[in-house]
């Protein structure tokens, strides 16, 4: 149980945490990220030193250095730092593929660093008695890629407390449907995966390096799966953050972009 309990603590946490760094004034945004990214180094650096060691203390250091490197990547995204070369609404009467060439326009960079870290991780882990930092990056990175897209597609709860005035324009691109077709298999291949990881779970060794490592993939692999659960729910997931969002809107409400058709929610 303390795994699993620690795991979540930290995903809730470091969550909160990204959100409060949003929180500070713009003007010291950049300053911030660059303090942060010394940080995400010193977290690969404990990367490669922990890849040698599939101990439990080995385990916990690789998980928590690769959730440093994860918080700077989302960190640069919500900060509109690391975004994409299209800062811009969608336009009126756009769909099909060109609104997903538009779409992806406004976060490729993000993207792409994220990929890139990948293979970097990879690179420095590959063949590595504990490659923990590798598994769980991938894992963040495939979750993300299926919310990213089901939330394109159309999701009824777009939590949209999570967005930052800097990024208002990126909801232009994210319509509100009660169902989409690929939410039922993201979440069927989150269930398999879950079972699959809990079959590597019981033939570790109890106690051992590689059970820990398993349950702390199954707990994230859980905490992927309900935050699709999230989507096309009206549970009030943002009340889990709620101290580190703001008490009041920090801006009034906006105005929809110039040539910009606001619709109402559609079916699937």
């Amino acid at each position: 149980m303390p795994p699993i309990l620690i795991t979540v603590f930290a995903w809730w946490f470091s969550t909160g945490l990204i959100l409060l760094l949003l929180r500070l004034p713009r003007r010291i945004h950049l300053g911030v990220l660059v303090g942060f990214a010394g940080i995400a180094l010193l977290g690969l650096w404990g990367l490669i030193i922990s890849a040698d060691h599939q101990t439990p203390a080995g385990i916990y250091a690789g998980f928590c250095c690769t959730l440093l490197i994860w918080g700077w990547h989302e960190t640069s995204f919500l900060m509109g730092k690391v975004t994409g070369p299209r800062p811009k609404a969608c336009p009126a009467g756009v769909k099909g593929w060109r609104r997903f060439g538009y779409a992806t326009a406004t976060l490729i960079y993000h993207e792409i660093a994220l990929f890139f870290t990948l293979i970097v991780i990879a690179a420095l882990t590959w063949q590595s008695a504990n490659q923990i930092g590798l598994w769980i990056f991938s894992l963040l990175f495939a979750m993300r890629l299926s919310a990213k897209f089901n939330i394109f597609l159309g999701v009824p709860n777009l939590t949209e407390a999570f967005f930052p005035p800097h990024l208002e324009h990126l909801k232009s691109y994210l319509p509100k449907r009660m169902m989409n077709w690929l939410m039922p298999i993201s979440l069927l291949a989150s269930a398999a995966l879950i079972i699959w990881l809990w079959g590597a779970l019981q033939q570790s060794a109890p106690d051992s390096g590689q059970a820990l490592a398993m349950t702390i993939l199954i707990t994230l692999a859980c905490l992927g799966m309900l935050e699709h659960v999230f989507m096309i729910t009206p549970l009030p997931d943002a009340a889990l953050w709620r101290w580190a969002l703001p008490a009041q809107p920090a801006h009034a409400p906006l105005e929809p972009p110039q040539g910009v058709d606001v619709k109402k929610p559609e079916s699937a």
